[in-house]
This record gives C-alpha cells, structure tokens and sequence, in this order.
C-alpha cells in the first residue's frame, strides 16, 4: 500500500502540465476529437480542464463579437487561462477554430507546454457536416465575417499534429494526438511488465 502511495506521488510531482490546443474550421472536428480524448485521458487516470470556444465565448468572453480584434482578445483570454492551468501541471485541451496564425502564435509563446493539433476538413466536408446551420446561415449573408466563407482561416504553418478527419477515424486522429504527446513527455508511456 505504502509503495502504491509512494509511486503516485512520483507520478503527481513528475506530472507537466501541457495545452494541446484544437484549431480548425467549424465542423472539422475539434470537439469530437478534444471529447474522445478527454475520455481515453481520463480512464487513464489523468485530470485535465477543457475549454470549448462555444462554452468559453458564453461564460468568459460574453459581449465580445467577431471582429478580427475581438477574436484576438478572445483567444488572449483563452490563453491566459490555459497558461494558469498548464504552469500548475494541468492538461488543458482547447477547442477553438483561432483562425488567425498570429495570435496562436503569440499564445503558444507565452503558454510554452503547447501542442498545437490542426483539426483539418475541406470546408466543402465542413459545411456537409453543419448541424447548426451556420454555413448555410453565412452564404445567406444571414452571418457576417464567417470562418472560411467571408473571413479567412491561417491554417498552422507547422502543428506538431494534424487530424485529417475527413480521411481518418476519430480513434486514428485521437491516437495521433496521444502518441504525440507521449513523445513530448506530457503522457507516461506504458511500462512493460
């Protein structure tokens, strides 16, 4: 018992907090991709924190709209707390389209444990998959400024990981991020016994 005890606390105080941040467009997968991980990470053992820009943009950056600066300052805040969270040994897994490559740039300096996965889609697979209507909306010009129609989205120049979901499965883009963050050492790769 005292050595099962010993060892998970080895295991806290060796634990290194990382951001692994989900970019895409809308529809690509960022949340199907950040939930399943969520699951495979916890049954692992493992605490973490998510931020969904949906669920952030309603509770922490309300009043903010879609202008190129108000989508800077809602990634800055998003950023802000994951860098509070990741120097605290948290994982945080974000999910939020951030489609200028600046700004994640600049959050990803300041956070340092970041993994950057590109969630990639064809935006004509993107909008086949829009279950809230919000392409449709944005052709419409019912929506203005919309990722990929009328505004543009930065994919990353290179992301230590990239989810072709359009070409994989949901368990091959969630072991890419795994492996990936394994080989980084945020994740302990299993002992053989």
């Amino acid at each position: 018992m005292t050595t099962i005890i010993l060892e998970q606390f080895k295991i806290n105080m060796e634990k290194r907090g990382v951001t692994v941040w989900f970019t895409g467009l809308s529809g690509a997968g960022k949340t199907t991709i950040t939930r399943a991980l969520e699951q495979k990470l916890r049954d692992a053992g493992y605490s973490l924190e998510i931020l969904d820009g949906d669920i952030v943009r309603t509770n922490l950056t309300k009043g903010l709209g879609f202008s190129k600066e108000d989508r800077d300052t809602n990634i800055r805040r998003i950023g802000f707390v994951c860098h509070l969270l990741t120097r605290n040994g948290v994982i945080v897994l974000v999910s939020a389209i951030s489609p200028y490559r600046e700004i994640r740039e600049e959050v990803k300096g300041k956070i340092g444990d970041f993994v950057e996965v590109f969630v990639n889609a064809p935006l004509n697979v993107c909008e086949d998959r829009d279950v809230k209507g919000l392409y449709k909306k944005a052709r419409a010009g019912e929506i203005k400024s919309f990722t990929g129609i009328d505004d543009p989205y930065e994919p990353p120049l290179n992301p230590e990981v990239e989810c072709r979901t359009d070409l994989e499965t949901l368990e091959e883009s969630v072991n890419k991020v795994w492996q990936k963050l394994e080989e980084m050492g945020y994740l302990a790769k299993p002992v053989a016994v």
